[in-house]
């Protein structure tokens, strides 16, 4: 593994971090701006009066299942290294909580 911290340059460690700053607030900029987009279209979805109670629900509830992807990976940096644990914890209570509610639905409906 390679040391990016340079003790005998500090321009070069001071250089290396505004690279990586710089494309971690594009990533940032970019997935905000696609959070954005997806909440117009969730507007979108429930004005228009076209369009059936039967596709807006489930398409609002995908649209906000990709919103919360974009706000864990990137604005809650769980892409960076040292974030695995956590992510296990927060995908496998997310994985419990989604068995739970299929389970009581079935037990419901059926």
């Amino acid at each position: 593994m390679a040391n990016h911290t340079h003790v005998q340059n500090p321009k070069v460690d001071v250089q290396y971090r505004r690279k990586k700053n710089a494309e971690e607030m594009k990533h940032q900029i970019i997935s905000f701006t696609l959070m954005i987009f997806l909440t117009l279209i969730a507007f979108f979805a429930v004005g228009y009066e076209g369009f059936s109670a039967w596709f807006s629900v489930p398409f609002i509830l995908l649209l906000a299942v990709v919103q919360v992807i974009f706000q864990l990976y990137y604005f809650m940096h769980m892409s960076h290294k040292g974030h695995e644990l956590p992510a296990l914890f927060l995908y496998g209570g997310v994985a419990v909580a989604f068995i739970t509610i299929w389970a009581f639905l079935t037990v419901v409906w059926i």
